[in-house]
């Protein structure tokens, strides 16, 4: 296609609550050539994220939470899902210290240094929210309890994954929710290449 069109007809909000839904009557460019005809489409609207690996090269191990989640439940799943660090962005916020941010909050440890990883659309059918997504240096041994913000109605249990056990994690299906799956992923890829730039020293440098 030389040239891509969209036509947005009409575009309205008719809901607007915690989270936000626009319905959009639109046409847009065929790849065959020329206009579809009008179709309706409703967007979620939820803001964009932030998500976090938090990984210890020193002992060759990664921090992963679990917790509750509704929309788990109410397709039919276990409610307490294991998942990585993650949160919404602010207005005014960096990723960075967004991803500092929800380290500290949801496992109780600090982002030494942070790797971008990944940047993807959450479902991009029907929302808008996107994800980025950072390895960040922790020390480990410092992981464990129960975290969370009071205010959030935040119950976060934190616990330790050795590296050697990443590919069983995943193949056996115990990574079922996609923020996860792809994080870890992105880990079995590159595990040697964030050992070798972050050495076995602790500290390390922005990578």
């Amino acid at each position: 296609m030389n040239q891509r069109k969209i036509d947005i007809i009409e575009k309205t909000t008719p809901f607007q609550g915690y989270f936000r839904i626009d319905r959009y009557r639109l046409r847009h460019s065929l790849h065959a050539g020329g206009m579809s005809a009008e179709i309706t489409r409703e967007v979620f609207e939820r803001g964009h994220a932030v998500a976090v690996l938090p990984f210890d090269p020193v002992r060759d191990e990664l921090v992963l939470i679990e917790q509750f989640r509704i929309g788990a439940h109410a397709a039919g799943q276990d409610a307490w899902m294991t998942e990585i660090v993650a949160g919404i962005i602010d207005e005014g916020e960096s990723v960075q210290s967004v991803a500092q941010r929800e380290t500290s909050e949801e496992c109780g440890l600090t982002a030494q240094a942070l790797w971008p990883m990944v940047r993807y659309l959450v479902s991009p059918g029907g929302a808008t929210e996107t994800v980025e997504m950072f390895l960040a240096r922790v020390e480990s041994a410092k992981a464990g309890g129960i975290h969370g913000l009071d205010h959030e109605h935040e119950d976060i249990r934190v616990f330790t994954l050795p590296f050697r056990e990443v590919r069983d994690f995943v193949e056996s299906g115990r990574a079922d929710n996609a923020m996860t799956l792809v994080a870890l992923q992105w880990l079995l890829l590159h595990h040697d290449d964030v050992i070798a730039r972050w050495g076995k020293a602790p500290g390390g440098s922005e990578a």
